[in-house]
């Protein structure tokens, strides 16, 4: 308790906070983990079927794997965590979240300030034109969907392999570089470059409190590791 009296504390004093999410809140929402045992799906792994490659060899296979993701994940809503964090952006002028997560359920409990590393399994990108359009339809009425340019539409997510979104993660290390305190929730601290945003902050000796019901790699480098839920732990640091 008083590991999380003090990081309240520091949320309260700062002018301005970052947040890191990943898989970790959205489970709590009951979206499978990207390499938890929910997220098998046939024989295949979902490192073989996201990426351009799979894409060219078998269009209908990828999209069959991300109707079923889709579906899912319409299901699924904003937790108490979401809320929190929600509710923290209103709060501070200076505050940004960024998130490894692309089922938008930060956009569906109302975040704004919002960064998203590796797309939004709800819009659509041509392969031909490159013309991007949101569609939540769940299922959709045909697969593989397409253009109205007539040609194949992918999701607009990154792939193995594939860049970042052109200029955020230069937006989203300068958002770490400049906050007072970085929270980082429901992460497992693998997946780079979204895991270096964390010795980044503190190379720049920012605050750092992780949110994770288990241990990261980074554990032992942040200033607190509260150990829990993100939907119970979040509304406590708001509050």
């Amino acid at each position: 308790m008083e590991f999380v009296q003090t990081a309240r504390e520091w949320i309260a004093a700062a002018g301005s906070v970052a947040v890191l999410t990943g898989a970790g809140i959205s489970a709590e929402s009951g979206v499978p983990t990207f390499r938890g045992p929910g997220g098998l799906w046939r024989e295949y792994r979902p490192e073989d079927l996201a990426t351009p490659e799979a894409f060219v060899r078998d269009p209908r296979l990828v999209w069959e794997w991300y109707e079923w993701r889709r579906q899912g994940m319409a299901k699924a809503r904003p937790n108490a965590g979401h809320r929190a964090l929600v509710e923290l952006e209103r709060r501070k002028n200076g505050f940004t979240l960024i998130t490894q997560n692309i089922d938008g359920l930060h956009d569906l409990a109302g975040s704004r300030k919002l960064l998203k590393l590796h797309g939004d399994i709800w819009r659509m990108r041509c392969t031909n034109c490159g013309k991007k359009w949101k569609d939540r339809q769940a299922p959709l009425p045909e697969l593989p969907p397409l253009c109205v340019c007539g040609a194949l539409a992918r999701p607009d997510i990154v792939w193995f392999g594939e860049p970042l979104p052109e200029g955020i993660l230069r937006r989203a290390a300068h958002a770490v570089e400049t906050a007072d305190v970085l929270l980082v929730v429901g992460t497992s601290a693998v997946v780079y470059p979204a895991a270096g945003l964390i010795p980044l902050a503190k190379s720049r000796d920012r605050k750092v409190v992780e949110i994770n019901p288990e241990a990261t790699p980074f554990s032992e480098m942040v200033d607190y590791a509260l150990r829990g839920p993100a939907g119970e732990i979040l509304p406590g640091l708001v509050a």
